[in-house]
């Protein structure tokens, strides 16, 4: 059976290690759950490793908001302490506070 404990939270502001873009956390997979075409697309030799969580972030860069999925080990925690201005953080999340956005929904 795997186990895994994800080291980022939601409502977590995290930044790429390689890419310039920072995101907030919104969902979390214990291990790779995209497509295989999506994993093909990545190059060999920096494909992250399959079996670590996997997160889905409301991203932003210096031209664009969209949603990434990100493996643990290409992140890193945001100590800018900015908030992100990503347009749908309003449908998941409250306000910013502490380097964090607190959940506006509630969990099944």
């Amino acid at each position: 059976m795997l186990k895994s404990q994800a080291k980022y939270h939601l409502g977590q502001v995290v930044r790429h290690r390689k890419h310039p873009f920072r995101g907030v956390v919104f969902d979390v997979d214990p291990k790779f759950a995209n497509t295989e075409e999506w994993y093909s697309a990545i190059p060999e030799e920096a494909r992250p490793r399959r079996d670590q969580p996997f997160y889905h972030l409301l991203a932003e860069n210096d031209q664009s908001y969209y949603v990434a999925y990100v493996s643990e080990q290409n992140l890193l925690p945001d100590d800018t302490g900015e908030p992100v201005d990503h347009p749908d953080l309003g449908d998941l999340f409250g306000d910013f506070q502490g380097g964090r956005y607190d959940l506006q929904f509630q969990m099944n």
